[in-house]
């Protein structure tokens, strides 16, 4: 779903979308990154039982699982924010629709400050504070 969305909102003539199509390419998003948010936050805690209890033998699996999950994060929010950045957020003619757009790479910089580490956390830090 989210890819045939991308492919509708890239092939529309630098029109700007109406908030019916607006809202057709945030919700599922908004559904794949949620779901993959929550596995995160759950192999996360199961990772940090594991380590509490000093059971190194799962801790490397559940750590290579996590990574991937982490990559399929990333993959998703630098997706959607490069569609806002090149094609979204010029389009944009009306107020509404560049606050929408705006708030949605708010939150997706916000989501890979979630689990980002170091200075890539620092860079989707700072975007949120701006």
């Amino acid at each position: 779903m989210v890819e045939f969305v991308e492919k509708v909102s890239t092939s529309a003539n630098k029109e700007e979308l109406t908030v019916e199509e607006r809202n057709l390419l945030s919700i599922p998003y908004k559904n794949v990154i949620g779901a993959c948010r929550a596995s995160w936050r759950i192999i996360s805690s199961i990772k940090q039982k594991k380590e509490s209890r000093g059971n190194d033998d799962h801790v490397s699996t559940i750590r290579d699982y996590r990574s991937k999950i982490e990559t399929e994060l990333s993959n998703i929010c630098e997706g959607i924010l490069k569609l806002l950045n090149s094609r979204l957020i010029p389009s944009a003619i009306g107020s509404d629709s560049k606050v929408f757009y705006l708030k949605m790479k708010g939150d997706y910089h916000r989501y890979l400050a979630e689990f980002k580490t170091g200075a890539e956390h620092k860079e989707a830090a700072e975007f949120i504070c701006r």
